[in-house]
């Protein structure tokens, strides 16, 4: 039998073109690859800031404490509960018939310096590289925690509301008529609500966490795109191949699915960068109000909230601005790019001049 060669599915050469024009933004193309970067180490952030060795050696044996919980008996101490790595008692036991491998940064977002010889919050230091909290958590740690959230949170929430958002604005530009009429009305309605203070005031009600939170943003978010899909299938509903297919008995959801949809993509897709970053201000903006996420929860806005409350430790408001801002002109960045690869007039002015070389 002849061996199959399995091969990467080709780009059409309209995608080819929207890659291309997406290249040539090089502020976003770069971007995009910071971006997707950073958030890829924020995802292993138990390897890089953590409280727990991330491998150990005792005895001839090999442990990871980062991903396994083990009791201090384990390592010849008298508690049955888990080894606190830090105390120098059980380091010494461990170090006595092995060695330790600390992550880069040997704090967890929760884990306060206990050896610290001045006030909280502290500067910057060999130890703590961006400071403590006003309760001697690590500034760096926190960071990589919270960044990590936000992106996660925001990420989370783009993708149900954009479903959510596509799916109105579909039904209402396909079909029209009252449906249209009563489902505009009710979102120019609970568009007007103001969507901040019933946040504040539902969060103050329920003890908010992630999926509370997200629940409870999700309820105003999903209309974003609801307009812009809309007009594309108001637009397209009747094109003469959306006719054609109707007349040949091709049900709705299929003319919708398979040929309406693609169109309106385009414009969707430029948006979502856009609402990603959307989606962490609200987040960064609930926590900085003390109504985002439980206390203790690793956050940029609850940092900026300390900035604010100790002006003597500068680095508290600066790291955490700093890092919201860069991670937020990054978004904007991509989105642009994103932009000029599905704007229609650069498409078609890139295929004119492949023409011309050709």
């Amino acid at each position: 039998m002849a061996q199959r060669i399995f091969k990467w599915p080709s780009l059409t050469p309209l995608g080819r073109r929207r890659l291309d024009n997406f290249k040539a933004n090089r502020r976003g193309y770069w971007s995009l690859w910071i971006f997707t970067a950073i958030f890829a180490l924020s995802l292993f952030a138990e390897f890089i800031a953590n409280d727990k060795p991330i491998l150990l050696r005792f005895d001839g044996s090999f442990y990871s404490p980062v991903l396994f919980t083990y009791p201090e008996t384990e390592f010849g101490g008298i508690f049955d509960t888990e080894a606190d790595y830090k105390d120098p008692a059980v380091k010494a036991m461990i170090e006595e018939k092995g060695w330790i491998i600390w992550p880069p940064i040997p704090f967890s977002y929760d884990t306060a310096n206990k050896e610290l010889d001045v006030p909280v919050p502290s500067p910057p230091t060999r130890v703590n590289w961006l400071g403590t909290d006003d309760q001697g958590r690590d500034v760096a740690a926190r960071l990589i925690y919270g960044f990590r959230i936000s992106v996660l949170f925001g990420l989370v929430l783009t993708a149900v509301s954009s479903v959510i958002g596509v799916a109105a604005g579909a039904v209402q530009g396909y079909f029209g008529g009252r449906l249209d009429l009563w489902l505009q009305r009710f979102i120019e309605i609970w568009s007007g609500l103001p969507i901040l203070f019933l946040l504040i005031i539902l969060s103050a009600v329920v003890e908010p966490d992630f999926w509370w939170l997200l629940g409870l943003m999700l309820l105003f978010s999903w209309m974003g795109l609801v307009g812009i899909v809309r007009a594309e299938f108001l637009r397209a509903r009747n094109f003469d191949y959306v006719r054609a297919a109707k007349a040949l008995g091709v049900s709705d959801a299929v003319i919708m699915w398979r040929h309406v949809l693609p169109n309106a993509m385009v414009a969707t897709i430029t948006f979502l960068p856009f609402i990603l970053s959307g989606s962490i201000t609200t987040l960064t903006s609930l926590d900085f109000l003390g109504f985002g996420m439980p206390p203790g929860s690793p956050s940029l806005g609850e940092l900026l909230s300390q900035g604010k409350a100790n002006l003597q430790a500068p680095w508290l408001g600066i790291t955490s601005f700093l890092l919201l801002s860069a991670m937020l002109s990054l978004l904007i960045f991509i989105g642009e790019a994103a932009r000029d690869a599905f704007d229609p007039r650069k498409t078609l002015l890139y295929g004119a001049a492949e023409g011309e070389r050709e």
